[in-house]
């Protein structure tokens, strides 16, 4: 059997949490105090997800900041900078314009207004 510690960054609160795990399956978690706490150590271990935040180029040589609209494998990170950064965009950008479609199940979106 393995422990792994972790701090739990779903809410304010950042319960220390110590999960146990075999064979690749969480077998126990301890000292999350919401439910909520105990889903994020175990897919923490098991299949850890992401957010990207970052910029793109514009074509007049200015950047606007992006996000994925959705989580993706921990795994796909530096890959899906690559994408990002591969990216020239043409102005004018609204915040929640689709920049890139369909990166590891995920939307690049913009987060700001850009004109």
């Amino acid at each position: 059997m393995m422990k792994r510690e972790l701090t739990c960054i779903v809410c304010p609160i950042g319960c220390q949490l110590t999960v146990e795990f075999e064979n690749g399956k969480v077998t126990a978690v301890g000292g999350n105090t919401c439910p909520r706490g105990k889903v994020y150590a175990e897919n923490e271990c098991t299949n850890p997800q992401r957010t990207i935040t970052s910029t793109v180029k514009c074509s007049d040589g200015s950047m606007v900041a992006v996000k994925t609209d959705r989580t993706i494998p921990k795994e796909k990170m530096f890959e899906c900078m690559e994408i990002i950064n591969n990216k020239i965009l043409d102005l004018p950008v609204s915040i929640g314009d689709v920049i890139i479609e369909d990166v590891f199940g995920s939307n690049i979106v913009a987060t700001q207004n850009k004109r």
